[in-house]
């Protein structure tokens, strides 16, 4: 069962919420962007430049943190994203190489 903050347990991660929520470029990006940084690194939301409306960059960084990709937590007025890099290799080893290797459109 996801935690209070919608953060699935590392045994709830299923592929299929994964694979959709690699199926928007921009949360791609999002993850590449994360997997190229330190383990543990965090990034507020809006540090990634996504070329969309407030509401729309919420909707794209729920989805990747209901996927199980990323976990967030919440610091002062903004939300920090860090990659949940053990637990996705854990699962599906490989898939977050796959991601970082895809070239920027």
């Amino acid at each position: 069962m996801p935690d209070d903050e919608g953060h699935p347990n590392v045994e709830e991660i299923e592929l299929g919420p994964v694979l959709a929520a690699l199926a928007d470029p921009l949360r791609r990006r999002v993850v590449r962007e994360l997997a190229a940084e330190p383990d543990g690194a965090a990034r507020t939301c809006s540090s990634f430049g996504l070329p969309v409306s407030k509401a729309t960059v919420t909707h794209h960084f729920r989805a990747l943190r209901e996927a199980g990709l990323i976990r967030q937590v919440d610091r002062g007025n903004s939300r920090m994203a860090s990659l949940r890099r053990a637990d996705i290799e854990q699962r599906f080893p490989g898939l977050l190489g796959i991601v970082a290797a895809e070239s920027e459109e």
